[in-house]
């Protein structure tokens, strides 16, 4: 091998290293596709309030559980209707006032992963006078 021959080889090797080093990171996947909240509605509630959550790949098959998050405590919710575009939690007794991003647990066994999404709900004082 000549030397412009090495030297495209070394150029080959540092481009892709660069393209490595500031490549995105990886999603999860689930069994389907990328989880992923687009949305929740309303954007506040009080605890005892029903949210709705829209995205995709929702359903039960690819979200085992979700969660408010503030980056120090992590609260589980109680999902009351799941399907791959839609699902309603309820919010927790224990949740405090705040402001909270939701996160989901995602793939079965070893593969399990905690994703925070990008949505975030805030946490009214007071509790909810719906039934």
């Amino acid at each position: 091998m000549d030397l412009e021959g090495i030297e495209m080889m070394i150029s080959i090797a540092s481009v892709t290293l660069l393209l490595l080093a500031f490549a995105p990171p990886v999603i999860a996947q689930t069994s389907n596709g990328v989880t992923t909240i687009q949305s929740v509605e309303p954007v506040s509630g009080k605890t005892g309030d029903v949210m709705k959550v829209t995205g995709a790949y929702l359903d039960k098959q690819n979200i085992s559980a979700l969660y408010l998050t503030n980056g120090a405590v992590d609260i589980k919710v109680v999902i009351v209707e799941q399907t791959a575009t839609m699902l309603r939690f309820r919010i927790p007794a224990e949740a405090k006032p705040g402001r909270f991003a939701l996160m989901v647990l995602v793939g079965k066994g070893s593969e399990e992963k905690l994703l925070e999404q990008p949505v975030k709900i805030t946490v009214l004082a007071g509790d909810s006078t719906v039934t």
